[in-house]
Parts: C-alpha cells; structure tokens; sequence
C-alpha cells in the first residue's frame, strides 16, 4: 500500500499496478479531481474512493460524475472505509470479467445482454438484467437488498427495499430454476456449485 500526502507525488504513480485508489479532493499539489481525471485517461476500470470534509451532497454528485465508485464524507471510521474497500474489491473479482457463464440449464451472456436457455432468449428487462448480473459477479457470496439497490438503481434511490424483491420475483417467474435463494432478513445469494464458465 503507497500512501501520497501530495496529489503530484501521487499522478506520478498513475502508471502503477494499482487494485483501488483512495483519493481525497482537497490535498495540496494536485486535488482528487484532476487526480481521478488523469487515472482515468489511463485506466478506465481502476476503482476509486472519493473523501472529503467540504460539501458532501456536491462532492458526492461530482465525484461520481467524474467516475468515482464511491464516496464517504469526512469524519468516519476507519473500520468503515475497510469494509467499503473489500465491497468493491469483491464486485472486482474475476467472475466480472466472464462475458458468458453456464448457470444449470441458462447461459447467461453479458455483452448480449441475453440469458438463453437452450436456444430460447427468454426476455429481460433491464434491470432484471442488471439484478441478476449482480448476483452472477457475486456468485456464492450473499449481498444485501441495499448492495443490490445501489448497483441496480443507484445511490439516489430512496424507495422501498421490495422493489428488490418484486424484482427477483419476476425474474424467478422468467427463469424459475435458477439457483437464487433468499438470504432471511438479508438479501439474496447466486449459490455456486451450478456454473461453468464460457
């Protein structure tokens, strides 16, 4: 783990083998938004972590249209920042670079958007699609309905936590032998054990 106390120190080692960065914006030399412009330029698909102690909400917005993974707003503890670092480095894992994964009886293709059984293309919305892509990335692993609702619907959702369910719901009705089980009073789960990959 590198640690900068300077933003140009930091751009210096843009070019490093680096899993996740964690980027304030106000820090001398260069800020977190030239920062995260520059690592995008050359690694679109790096994670990267905003914090900051000035105006959460219009950090928060920018940092994520300047394609921030996440932001936690300063103070906070570090036990916090921990567990939202492995949440990414989970969603990050190989599994997500599979474009297609045999699930039973499914073949889920993820540039085609599509999930074929046999040579039936049986009809997603999107954010079926999205909810089982999610699943599918985290294979194995329980996530919770507010892991789910910020990956399908995004951060600015603020209804209910059933729309998960209503949504896993038609899906199952779509494709009813899929390995998904409710996790009680937690979530949802893609139990592993039934894929090959493509």
């Amino acid at each position: 783990m590198n640690i900068f106390n300077n933003g140009l120190k930091a751009y210096k080692s843009i070019g490093d083998d680096v899993d996740l960065w964690v980027l304030d914006i106000m820090v001398p030399g260069m800020n977190g938004y030239t920062l995260i412009k520059e690592i995008r330029k050359q690694n679109s698909n790096v994670p990267v972590i905003f914090m900051s102690a000035r105006n959460a909400e219009l950090d928060r917005v920018i940092g994520l249209e300047m394609g921030s993974d996440d932001y936690l707003p300063k103070p906070f503890l570090p036990r916090e920042l921990v567990l939202r670092v492995n949440r990414i480095l989970k969603q990050e894992r190989v599994i997500a670079e599979i474009t297609e994964i045999k699930i039973g009886e499914y073949l889920f293709k993820r540039q085609a958007r599509e999930l074929l059984r046999g040579n039936k293309n049986i009809i997603l919305t999107n954010r079926e699609f999205e909810l089982l892509d999610y699943l599918i990335k985290n294979i194995g692993i329980a996530v919770s309905r507010d892991e789910i609702i910020d990956y399908v619907w995004g951060e600015e959702y603020f209804g209910s936590t059933r729309v998960v369910d209503d949504t896993i719901r038609r899906l199952k009705k779509k494709a009813c032998e899929l390995p998904i089980d409710n996790v009680y009073g937690y979530g949802y789960i893609m139990k592993n054990g039934y894929y090959d990959e493509g």
